[in-house]
């Protein structure tokens, strides 16, 4: 059976690969993927054969990699994990017109994970996942997702906060979390994660409420329990309040 690598590279640049995604790659003779991401490891495997479509052709780049795992081991590349608004999801949709065709999802390190780390440690509770990109999801599914996670104290990680034709998206988020939560709850923006020029900050909800940011940027919302310990993002798990039950 013909194999079809389906690989998170990680944050930023190829520092941030896995092992297991370098062997992947390593065993690939065609790597497939977006123009980006392919820039990403084409000086680490020069002598590769590379498939490179650009931005929104992800069925015609998925079909491609499915034919040409007929022929060929393949890896087609996501940023982060392939898994987390990545392109696991759709080869599997396609994969049942390629039945000779074996798939295995390597993972990789998604932006809330990379971001949190530069932060300090705001993931150690219940937290949510949320894209403000409505392309593929109505915006007002996004916003009762919005609504829930907040209502529920989950922290909150907003992928995809802003673009050129998205300018509002953030702000109205902001106004959402608002109705359950502190102008005062801690938050953070990573802009170009694990990259050359990234750039962190921490700031209140309110604050973020009037803030611009990029599609470069992961933002980072903060529930009740989130604190600044030392200028670092943390939400404690709760170690020291079961320390004082004893």
């Amino acid at each position: 059976m013909n194999k079809l690598f389906v690989v998170g590279l990680g944050p930023g640049d190829s520092a941030g690969m896995t092992g297991r995604a370098h062997l992947a790659l390593e065993q690939s003779t065609l790597i497939c993927g977006y123009t980006k991401y392919i820039e990403l490891v084409r000086q680490l495997y020069p002598n590769k054969k590379y498939l490179v479509t650009g931005m929104r052709r992800e069925i015609e780049r998925c079909r491609m990699a499915l034919q040409e795992a007929g022929r060929q081991t393949v890896a087609l590349v996501s940023s982060g994990d392939a898994g987390v608004y990545g392109m696991a999801g759709l080869i599997y949709e396609l994969a049942g017109d390629y039945p000779s065709v074996e798939i295995e999802v390597v993972p990789g390190v998604t932006a809330a994970q990379s971001g949190a780390a530069v932060l300090g440690a705001p993931l150690m509770l219940d937290y949510a996942v949320i894209s403000l990109s409505d392309l593929l999801v109505p915006w007002p599914t996004i916003e009762k997702r919005l609504q829930g996670a907040s209502r529920g104290d989950f922290f909150i990680v907003l992928y995809n906060p802003a673009s050129r034709r998205r300018k509002g998206h953030l702000q109205r988020a902001c106004e959402i979390v608002l109705e359950n939560r502190s102008a005062e709850t801690v938050c953070g923006i990573v802009r170009n994660i694990a990259r050359k020029g990234e750039q962190s900050r921490i700031l209140t909800l309110g604050e973020l409420h009037g803030t611009a940011v990029d599609m470069f940027s992961t933002v980072f919302i903060g529930n009740s329990q989130t604190r600044l310990y030392n200028d670092k993002m943390v939400t404690p798990r709760g170690y020291a309040r079961k320390k004082k039950r004893k």
